[in-house]
């Protein structure tokens, strides 16, 4: 019996190829095993029937942006590689971008604006350079909408005070968008929001910020992306 080899391996041998462009028509769906498309390169192989697309086109794996709903009470920042449950089987099934998941897009994945401990919602991992340049260079143009949960009374003027006048170390925060969404619940939409910011803002009118979920960053919205699941950002879909 033939020992198990690697798919690249074998196609590699039976095209005539690089192991390299191999692993490019794999991952581009356009081999399949036994009548069944392979995507990983790594997949062994050993009698069965391998066969390659006779309109396979070279074409390297596009870069790709994952937008995580995070849950409460997870930790998930920039030092963090990945948040958890970042696989194939917590992608969301009404993901409708078109793209096919690939273990590579779960590596090399770069945090983006990372939530505050204890914050949930929308958090941004991302293979693109563009998408880091967007949010982590020019992070402080780049708009991002919380629904906090407060206790307290903001007296008369709290609210007006929430969005402008108020100062964070040392400094005055520039205007903000700043309204009740009911009794107890507050939409911050602000720029180039700083650790610890948000609960200082809510602090410093008299209220106490109990929770804080994020729900857009620029012009990419979490929507109904249920928490603990991801979906791939659209190529049509900017922040």
């Amino acid at each position: 019996m033939t020992e198990p080899v690697r798919l690249a391996k074998r196609l590699a041998e039976m095209v005539s190829c690089s192991r390299r462009e191999a692993e490019l028509y794999i991952e581009g769906g356009w081999v399949t095993v036994d009548g069944k498309v392979v995507r990983e390169p790594q997949f062994r192989v050993s009698q069965q029937t391998i066969e390659l697309h006779p309109d396979a086109k070279l074409a390297p794996v596009e870069a790709v942006t994952i937008l995580f709903h995070q849950p409460a009470g997870i930790a998930a920042g920039a030092e963090t590689a990945a948040p958890p449950r970042m696989d194939i089987d917590h992608h969301a099934a009404d993901d409708a971008s078109g793209i096919v998941p690939l273990k590579r897009h779960f590596s090399r994945l770069t945090p983006t604006l990372p939530l505050e401990h204890n914050a949930s919602g929308l958090l941004v991992l991302t293979q693109d350079w563009r998408v880091v340049r967007k949010l982590v260079d020019d992070a402080a143009t780049v708009e991002q909408e919380y629904i906090v949960e407060v206790e307290g009374d903001s007296g008369p003027h709290g609210l007006k005070r929430l969005n402008h006048g108020l100062s964070f170390n040392g400094r005055a925060l520039p205007p903000a968008k700043v309204s009740w969404q009911n009794e107890t619940r507050l939409r911050f939409a602000l720029k180039g929001a700083q650790p610890g910011q948000i609960a200082h803002m809510c602090q410093s009118v008299g209220l106490q910020a109990r929770s804080m979920k994020r729900i857009r960053i620029g012009k990419v919205s979490m929507a109904k992306l249920p928490p603990g699941q991801w979906r791939y950002l659209p190529p049509a879909e900017r922040f």
